[in-house]
C-alpha cells in the first residue's frame, strides 16, 4: 500500500515574487521564471511514475488557483505557512503526519532530473532507518525523510538556509538524537548558472536532453545554458 506515504513537493509560484534569484542574476528574471516552470514540470513528470501521495506545497499561501491553473486542479495542494523555509518546512511534515501518513520525504521544486527511483530508495529506507537525507553538492539537501514516530522539528530551527552549513547541522540534530539516518546519492540541484551548465552537460547523452529543462536551456527563446566549448 503506497497510501501511507506522503511525498511533498516544495514549489513556488512563478507569477509571485522573484524564483531562483542566483540564477535569475545572470540570465534575467524571465528566463528564470521561464526554466523554474520546467524544473516544476520535469520533476513531476518523474514522481507522477510512482503511486504516492504526491502533495505539493505552494508559496507564496495565496497562489493555490495560480499553482492549480499550472499543474492542474486534480491535484493536493497546500499551503507553505511559516516565517522562514525551516517553519515552513515543519509546518508541511506536521501537516502530512496529522493526515495519517506514516512516512514522509520532501524534495525542492529546483531538482528536474531527480528520478522517481531515488524518491522510492528513500521510502525503502525508512522501512528500517529514523531518517532519509539527499546531500546536494553544495552543503545543503534536496530530500529529506522521516518515519510519524521519529520527526525531529528541530532540524528546521536554528538553520542557516541557504548556506553550506545546512547539511552538516541537520545530520548533527539528527545524529545526536540518537536516530539512524540514511543518506541517499549525492544530486545537484539548480540554484546557479554553474549549476545549469552542469545538468546540460551531464545530461548530453541521457533521455533526459529532450526534458523541457533542457530544451528550453539550450533554446535561442531562452538560451539561459550551453554546453562547454559553446555548441548547442
Amino acid at each position: 500500500m503506497m497510501d501511507r506515504h506522503g511525498l511533498i513537493a516544495f514549489v513556488k509560484s512563478p507569477e509571485a515574487g522573484r524564483v531562483k534569484s542566483r540564477l535569475a542574476a545572470d540570465i534575467g528574471e524571465q528566463k528564470a521564471r521561464q526554466l523554474y516552470r520546467h524544473f516544476v514540470e520535469d520533476l513531476l513528470d518523474s514522481l507522477d511514475k510512482w503511486d504516492y501521495c504526491l502533495k505539493i506545497f505552494f508559496y507564496p499561501p495565496d497562489q493555490r488557483d495560480v499553482l492549480a491553473k499550472w499543474l492542474g486542479r486534480l491535484r493536493c495542494y497546500e499551503p507553505q505557512r511559516g516565517d522562514d523555509l525551516g517553519e515552513r518546512m515543519k509546518h508541511a511534515f506536521e501537516k502530512c503526519f496529522s493526515d495519517g501518513f506514516e512516512t514522509v520525504i520532501l524534495v525542492g521544486g529546483d531538482i528536474p532530473d531527480l528520478t522517481g527511483e531515488i524518491v522510492k530508495e528513500g521510502f525503502a529506507a525508512l522501512r528500517s532507518s529514523d531518517a532519509v537525507i539527499g546531500p546536494s553538492h553544495d552543503g545543503g539537501y534536496y530530500l529529506i525523510g522521516f518515519q510519524s514516530g521519529t520527526f525531529v522539528p528541530e532540524v528546521f530551527t536554528g538553520i542557516s538556509w541557504g548556506t553550506d552549513g545546512v547539511l552538516k547541522s541537520t545530520r548533527e540534530i539528527i545524529e545526536n538524537k540518537g536516530l539512524r539516518l540514511f543518506p541517499l546519492p549525492l544530486w545537484r540541484d539548480i540554484d546557479t548558472y554553474e549549476d545549469l551548465t552542469a545538468l546540460i552537460e551531464r545530461h548530453r547523452n541521457t533521455p533526459f536532453a529532450e526534458s523541457r529543462t533542457i530544451r528550453c536551456a539550450l533554446s535561442q527563446e531562452c538560451n539561459a545554458g550551453r554546453p562547454a566549448g559553446g555548441q548547442k
